[in-house]
């Protein structure tokens, strides 16, 4: 859709902001409104308190103390939020020390001054900024930023414009989400059934006496992780953090932390390594050890080394597995068992945990070879064709969000005239 200019321009001798209409006024923020900062801290957060508390970031804390009860804009003003954290809020809060609280405003109202600094301010938010450790922003830089100001009741149809607009994009967005969501849960069924019960619909079954894998085919055999695989531990070097162990590029070191990451099949790089003493107190696994997260929250989650690495103890590893069993085919029978492992795993009310000699009692079915490679090929195939899904899916995200910022500030600089396609209801 092209929207509507206004008749005429004027320029803000202002690069980023360029021409406005000639009937608003060109403003620095300081003349705006007050700007302040908070005197609280990151420790002063309560979990259940009973007020908002703005920190640095999009996430709003609670606190139990209130400085101000008043309608607001407030942005962060040092680190990764710096010209991206901003908050409209209206009652009584509190805020860190390095955020930026703006109110009393004047000749804008605290929403339209919102919209037009979460879409621009970021264009401007670091020049003359610190960055000795963190980005930090300067006030000067910030009181003097310039605003575009149109008339007051243009400011509200124009807010009205954005919210108006803001609510049917996120309704897409929310759209595309669940339909991402959706895909991925049909991929993980579609590849569970695949490893669980075969490829062939009306295969003769029986039981498999495993309560969460029920039936599998007649044909396929039934047996412990011990018969398929060494299964062992990683081995952490002790002390822990020892710099004589930990450090150096000698040799790629897992955590579950590594494991758990992502969701890719293979594990082919990682951030930290052991030193050759400390390898030599640990245990390598060599390329195409299958590997799996075995302890906390995150057990149950697979990998394939593409990397000889050392583990530390919150690892199992399949060593020498059997050359019956395809490595692809046991890290995607893991992986659609992983609520079942959970919930096996569990101890009394505490984390759940594995164990070597629960996972070598584990027992699953086995197809013969050539009928798990047929699976993981299926596998292969479906994946890409639900990550081809899933990745038009986030493009369509992605649009509309482009759609969304575009759209927002071309009106709150001018760029286009919203008047009268509020009125209309065009838009």
């Amino acid at each position: 859709m092209t929207f509507p200019r206004h008749k005429k321009y004027k320029d803000s001798a202002t690069d980023w902001l360029g021409e406005v209409p000639e009937h608003w006024e060109l403003k620095r923020l300081k003349f705006l409104c007050r700007i302040q900062t908070g005197d609280k801290d990151t420790v002063d957060a309560v979990e259940d308190g009973l007020y908002p508390f703005f920190v640095r970031s999009q996430t709003v804390e609670r606190i139990d103390s209130q400085t101000f009860d008043c309608e607001a804009v407030l942005t962060a003003g040092d680190g990764v939020g710096v010209g991206k954290v901003f908050h409209h809020y209206h009652g009584p809060f509190d805020f860190h020390q390095r955020v930026y609280m703006l109110n009393e405003f004047r000749r804008v109202t605290g929403l339209f001054l919102f919209h037009f600094l979460k879409e621009n301010f970021y264009k401007v938010a670091l020049e003359g900024g610190a960055k000795s450790t963190v980005d930090s922003l300067r006030r000067p830089l910030f009181m003097n930023f310039m605003v575009s100001v149109p008339p007051a009741e243009e400011q509200q149809i124009i807010v009205e414009m954005v919210e108006r607009e803001s609510r049917k994009i996120d309704e897409l967005v929310a759209e595309q989400r669940r339909l991402i969501e959706l895909l991925t849960e049909k991929r993980q069924a579609v590849i569970s059934h695949a490893v669980t019960k075969g490829l062939k619909p009306h295969a003769p079954m029986r039981p498999s006496g495993i309560e969460w894998l029920g039936d599998v085919p007649e044909h396929w055999e039934v047996k412990p992780f011990r018969s398929i695989a060494n299964v062992v531990r990683g081995a952490s070097p002790r002390p822990a953090g020892d710099p004589q162990y930990f450090g150096g590029e000698f040799m790629p070191w897992v955590t579950v932390a590594e494991i758990t990451k992502d969701d890719r099949v293979d594990l082919t790089e990682t951030e930290s390594f052991l030193t050759e003493e400390g390898a030599d107190h640990s245990k390598v696994f060599p390329v195409g050890t299958v590997i799996y997260s075995n302890s906390g929250a995150t057990l149950g989650v697979p990998k394939i080394l593409r990397i000889n690495a050392c583990a530390n103890d919150g690892v199992v590893a399949f060593e020498r597995l059997s050359g019956q069993v395809h490595p692809q085919f046991l890290y995607h029978y893991l992986a659609s068992i992983t609520e079942a492992i959970r919930e096996k795993a569990k101890q009394g009310s505490g984390q759940p945990n594995l164990n070597t000699d629960i996972v070598k009692a584990l027992r699953f079915g086995v197809p013969p070879l050539d009928e798990q490679e047929g699976i993981v090929r299926h596998i292969e195939e479906l994946a890409n064709q639900f990550g081809s899904l899933t990745a038009e899916a986030q493009r369509a995200i992605d649009l509309l969000q482009e759609r969304r910022t575009a759209l927002i500030s071309a009106a709150v600089t001018g760029k286009i005239d919203v008047r009268g396609l509020v009125e209309t209801g065009a838009v």
